[in-house]
């Protein structure tokens, strides 16, 4: 209701200054939202800590006890891009308050994204749709697609990860780093595959939602893997926060400046931790020396192995390079706390020449290897376009991959395990 409001207010306001005022109130209000559900508790702690530091320790606190809205990371960054829309001249508010609610809890994407701008899905929640049995196609594909990359890999490998990250004081350093890689697989797979289910979904309504994901693990630096992972969230900080506090055009320390702000803020999109806020960090440094090589749209408009089968020695050094530097950074990303990250890495640099390995959970780890080969194989075959997961014209071999899917689903489903997505704690 709050945006909606600003949203008219901005567009008939007649001077700067006020459209700047009704601005400043979707951003005050919208980041106070966050900032009493998400962030309250946090500083509260994080002010504990810090007096204890000196010596002092305080007695009593008051914290808040309330339930985290659900999905409020999303919907409040949606319906700020509507306000920002309307500020920067790119959008005309809408008087239809039932389409505009419609916009901010499209159900497919309201709790964990993608984040779409008013201008793609406002406008066209407004228009009149038309069935269309391809759209249709193309989206239960997606849907299954999605189910396989949940069910299959993310859920198969979390109790594995939750045991290694769980009791890494018990492990060895191959192990540990098992635990971190497989993570990677699963957060991938858990996300992506509710992108592709909620972008699935959404083309049964006649809806066409922004790709969310666009093979990261496929990237060949940090930079284009920032272009290829949660692209919904990357592109608003990039036009919302990154653009307006000028981006690249002002010098380079400047330039460096806004790069550390806008890590450091997704960091802290992610949730109340001190964990998202060094994971932050650690990309924006890790994405610096590539923004000051000039590296950063080398990638832009191209993928991996652009026009042969198989990539090149550089292509495939930059991949694993890339994966490395970016599955380290998921240790403070996926840790309860600093101190358990910190310990974390500790206990790899230990041992980290000791090739001894136990098995977590005693699971039959060579099953999981082939099934992720597999998965990467054949995420490297469709590649070139993420909204085609089955895009193949012998009707024989999709109708094999549908029937393995379907069985892998029913082989790897277990009935018993928590099946909540990552990004619904955000």
């Amino acid at each position: 209701m709050v945006d909606y409001i600003v949203g008219l207010n901005i567009f008939n306001s007649k001077t700067e200054k006020r459209k700047k005022e009704w601005l400043w109130c979707s951003v005050i209000f919208n980041v106070g939202l966050l900032g009493f559900f998400k962030y309250f508790n946090f500083f509260v702690d994080s002010w504990v800590d810090m007096f204890c530091l000196f010596g002092y320790e305080m007695k009593s606190t008051w914290t808040l006890k309330v339930l985290l809205p659900v999905g409020i990371s999303f919907y409040t960054f949606q319906t700020m891009s509507y306000s920002f829309d309307i500020y920067y001249n790119r959008l005309k508010p809408t008087k239809d308050f039932l389409g505009f609610a419609a916009f901010v809890s499209f159900f497919p994407q309201l709790v964990a994204g993608p984040i779409e701008r008013a201008s793609n899905l406002l406008s066209q929640i407004l228009n009149n749709r038309e069935f269309s049995y391809e759209r249709c196609v193309q989206g239960l594909k997606l849907v299954l697609w999605g189910l396989f990359k949940k069910v299959v890999i993310a859920d198969s490998l979390a109790p594995i990860v939750d045991d290694i990250f769980a009791n890494y004081t018990t492990y060895p350093a191959s192990t540990l780093i098992l635990g971190v890689t497989l993570f990677s697989f699963q957060v991938y797979g858990d996300f992506s595959g509710y992108s592709d289910i909620a972008i699935g979904t959404a083309k049964l309504f006649g809806i066409e939602l922004m790709s969310n994901f666009r093979f990261p693990h496929f990237s060949r630096n940090v930079a284009e893997y920032w272009q290829r992972w949660h692209v919904s969230l990357s592109t608003w900080f990039r036009h919302y926060v990154y653009i307006p506090l000028g981006g690249s055009r002002v010098s380079k320390l400047k330039s460096v400046r806004n790069i550390c702000i806008i890590f450091l803020v997704s960091g802290f999109w992610h949730g109340a931790n001190w964990t998202f806020i060094f994971w932050g960090a650690f990309h924006a440094l890790a994405f610096i020396p590539v923004f000051l090589m000039g590296r950063n749209t080398k990638y832009k408009n191209s993928v991996i192995a652009q026009n042969t089968v198989f990539p090149s020695l550089v292509e495939v050094f930059q991949v694993l390079l890339t994966f490395s530097v970016v599955t380290f950074s998921r240790i403070f990303f996926r840790s309860e706390s600093i101190s358990d990250a910190f310990r974390f890495i500790g206990r790899i640099a230990e041992n980290f020449y000791y090739l001894e390995y136990m098995h977590p959970m005693g699971y039959r780890m060579v099953d999981y290897y082939i099934l992720l080969l597999v998965f990467v194989v054949y995420e490297y075959v469709i590649r070139k376009d993420e909204r085609l997961p089955f895009n193949f014209k012998s009707r024989y071999i999709r109708f094999i991959i549908y029937t393995l899917i379907v069985f892998a689903m029913l082989l790897f489903y277990d009935s018993g395990f928590d099946r909540s997505f990552i990004y619904f704690q955000f």
